[in-house]
């Protein structure tokens, strides 16, 4: 197993970690574990481009670990009464509705690539998490919403790169 694939596998290692340390309420290491799984998702994918490391494993449980850790954060902070529970729905569907996309297109011998608003959804849901995570410090030192903000981004960026991927995929729908 070559190391971007070591590293996606160590995110996904991290999720029950997160929820662990998170539920007893360690949320500042939460937080820690958090943004090293975090880390370990732009490093795999830097890693595996660079040095011509890209595998099918890789394609496949890369994204899959950004999911669970993403969706794990938002499920516990549902629980804890941080994040709104309809938020964490349209997040869910939306990766649910790609996946399934990406798995007919797949079917049919295509490859949907992630677009670039897929990855800024992506990094707009992990900084939201981090700072809902540490209580919005150093935000919260001057009373300004910088955590509820990026959460609003990322939900609003979830939905504009979930209507792209199906309008770019309109095609797939014809052909039924």
């Amino acid at each position: 197993m070559n190391l971007p694939n070591k590293l996606t596998t160590l995110r996904m290692i991290l999720v029950p970690v997160f929820i662990i340390v998170y539920l007893t309420g360690y949320h500042y290491v939460s937080a820690v574990i958090f943004i090293a799984a975090s880390l370990t998702d732009f490093l795999d994918g830097h890693l595996a481009r660079k040095y011509d490391l890209v595998t099918n494993f890789g394609k496949i449980m890369d994204p899959l670990a950004d999911k669970l850790l993403v969706t794990s954060a938002f499920v516990c902070m549902v629980q804890e009464g941080i994040v709104a529970g309809w938020m964490v729905i349209v997040i869910l569907a939306r990766e649910f509705a790609i996946t399934g996309l990406r798995s007919v297109a797949a079917s049919e011998g295509i490859v949907i690539a992630a677009a670039w608003s897929g990855k800024i959804k992506t990094v707009t849901q992990m900084i939201a998490i981090i700072f809902l995570l540490i209580g919005n410090w150093p935000f919260s030192l001057i009373s300004f919403p910088f955590d509820r903000i990026m959460l609003w981004i990322a939900v609003i960026m979830t939905v504009y790169s979930g209507v792209e991927y199906l309008y770019k995929s309109r095609e797939l729908f014809r052909s039924r």
